[in-house]
């Protein structure tokens, strides 16, 4: 039955991490739609985001101590004392997602144009373009494709031992 339970926790790591990518890949569309965004409600150009991820240790054996104060070598005087030796590193970390930590606004400053007809023009006839690199993004455009695929990939994989498990 531990079998089956660490096939789902696969399944659910692999969905994490698909999650994760179709919100970074949200985030890059929004970035390339605005890539020439003189305007904002905060005014001035519209500044780039970008997704920064963190593990997701809430299912694994450090999560489950850390949210809840467990630990390995001791938990109540009359229970049987487990020690700390049995798990090795590997099943510490074993089990870990991802998830978006936040959506963060990249400091870098935007991109002067001189365009003296623009409307948001200065005095000195510069634009203030948004700080996007349109290359860029379409790199990391590609990457959150790939891990999203890759993620899929391992979902399937999953989903494949887990129904010749049930034959």
């Amino acid at each position: 039955m531990s079998d089956i339970n660490g096939l789902f926790s696969a399944m659910r790591i692999s969905a994490s991490g698909m999650r994760a990518q179709r919100i970074k890949h949200g985030v890059i569309t929004s970035n390339l739609a605005n890539a020439e965004t003189t305007r904002t409600p905060e005014g001035g150009p519209y500044k780039r985001e970008f997704v920064v991820f963190e593990a997701d240790g809430r299912d694994s054996m450090i999560g489950m101590r850390e949210e809840k104060g467990l630990s390995t070598t001791a938990t109540h005087q009359n229970h049987a004392v487990i020690p700390a030796r049995r798990y090795s590193l590997y099943d510490l970390e074993a089990g870990q997602g991802v998830r978006v930590a936040e959506i963060r606004k990249d400091s870098k400053e935007a991109r002067m144009q001189y365009d003296p007809s623009h409307p948001d023009a200065n005095e000195e006839g510069y634009v203030a373009l948004p700080n996007i690199n349109i290359i860029e993004e379409m790199t990391d455009m590609i990457n959150a494709s790939r891990a999203y695929e890759a993620n899929v990939t391992a979902f399937n994989a999953t989903k494949q031992m887990m129904m010749s498990v049930f034959q």
